[in-house]
């Protein structure tokens, strides 16, 4: 069987010292996440999410004027505190969706890690590259033990040469990744539904992640383990995010 991954970033890729911090204050974590479907199911679900979100945020879409196909809303700016306690149809159509996606036979998938580095140790493309490997690694092992494969899809992003590089070495260097059939490709998520699919599952897996790794910093946070953290970890088997102890 042939698996789509449709992945985009959570967190933030640039350093982090504390919430409070003058600048260096959006994330303590980074990664990629959104689901894996088999690929014969991909078009059907695009149909049903784009319906989901249709449904969802009628009101927002029509004051927009853009055609709905085209409009997008981030994952960030959906899953905010106020957004989830206030509205539980946003709570059940997100339930919706992770059911959704498990039924289809796929999973939600993340991998992501706690950033420690001071600003001036930290390199950005050098942590994009090394939780793509393990996104990579994770996925592989998974396909492999099932003699299956898969392809990845990716938010459009400014490190697309690194991206490309460091795929090639997983899929020819020395650890034969060889269940990836080719580099990403990248796009832009206004045009795929599959891509703001995943990037809403990135906004809500960035707050459980944050959350997560400091709970008394964002406990502001908390309705992800009340309402999503058990949801999500039945339907994200090979996921998680690496917490420095």
């Amino acid at each position: 069987m042939l698996y789509t991954a449709y992945l985009d970033e959570f967190g933030h890729d640039g350093p982090f010292i504390s919430r409070t911090d003058p600048r260096h204050n959006t994330s303590p974590i980074f990664g990629l996440g959104g689901f894996v479907l088999p690929t014969v199911k991909v078009r059907k679900f695009s149909t049903w999410f784009y319906q989901l979100k249709c449904n969802l945020l009628k009101f927002e879409i029509a004051r927009a004027g853009i055609e709905p196909y085209r409009w997008e809303k981030k994952g960030s700016a959906l899953f905010t505190s106020h957004n989830v306690v206030t509205y539980p149809e946003l709570r059940r159509a997100t339930f919706r969706l992770l059911n959704k996606i498990w039924r289809d036979g796929g999973m939600v998938f993340y991998v992501g890690i706690q950033k420690t580095h001071t600003p001036a140790r930290h390199n950005s493309k050098r942590l994009y590259r090394a939780v793509l490997r393990e996104a990579i690694k994770r996925l592989d092992q998974y396909c492999s033990r099932r003699n299956d494969q898969f392809m990845l899809v990716l938010d459009e992003h400014s490190f697309r040469r690194e991206i490309v590089e460091e795929s090639s070495i997983q899929m020819f260097g020395p650890d034969w990744r060889s269940t990836l059939i080719e580099p990403p490709i990248q796009a832009e998520s206004h045009l795929y539904q599959t891509l703001q699919c995943a990037d809403w599952l990135c906004g809500l897996i960035g707050r459980m992640g944050c959350y997560r790794v400091l709970p008394s910093v964002y406990s502001d946070f908390d309705w992800t383990k009340k309402y999503f953290e058990s949801r999500i970890r039945s339907v994200a088997p090979i996921s998680g995010i690496r917490k420095e102890t």
